[in-house]
């Protein structure tokens, strides 16, 4: 087995034990597997240690659960934060045990607590394949859930996030009203 077998085998194995099941399957497990989708799609030459950091970017994400944190902007952006730390050390470890070096471990620990968005090029794809799986496969319902008028916000700020050309690619594989659509043209 590879190292990053051995990676990929360990962050599926914590995945595994989600209790929220999606589709029949743990819902972490198959988010996990979902960012690794994309991520070949998108960049298939990408170096292992963008490879596990997608396939563990949500490693573990219920044992922290969103209200244990006030439920407001202020307590989300700490979730998040703490989520980030949480899931980098987590994967540090793994990717530690599997015989990763210390710079190969840093550079996945800063991906996953987003440091460099717009300036690392791994970490901008790695929001890249982020949003790409947040478009595909969870937008639909999250607008369901979501009054209409804070869409506009939430799509801009997604498209933000992203590389000019992932912007491009989602204009070319998603069909969306122009209201949507502006925020992914430059």
């Amino acid at each position: 087995m590879t190292r990053l077998d051995q990676a990929f085998a360990t962050i599926d194995d914590a995945n595994a034990l989600d209790p929220t099941l999606e589709d029949g399957q743990p819902a972490a497990l198959l988010y996990g597997q979902r960012m690794t989708s994309e991520q070949l799609r998108l960049f298939p030459e990408a170096s292992e240690v963008l490879q596990i950091a997608c396939r563990g970017q949500h490693i573990e994400r219920w044992k922290l659960p969103r209200d244990a944190y006030p439920m407001d902007r202020a307590g989300y952006l700490q979730w998040r934060v703490e989520q980030g730390r949480r899931h980098a050390e987590r994967i540090a470890g793994i990717m530690d045990k599997a015989g990763y070096d210390p710079a190969e471990i840093d550079h996945a620990r800063k991906m996953l607590m987003k440091q460099g968005i717009k300036r690392d090029d791994d970490t901008q794809a790695l929001e890249d394949v982020i949003c790409f799986v947040f478009i595909r496969w969870y937008l639909g319902d999250f607008m369901a859930e979501t009054p209409d008028e804070k869409m506009p916000r939430i799509i801009e700020k997604t498209a933000n996030k992203m590389s000019p050309e992932g912007r491009a690619r989602v204009l070319q594989e998603f069909p969306m009203p122009e209201a949507f659509a502006q925020y992914f043209r430059d």
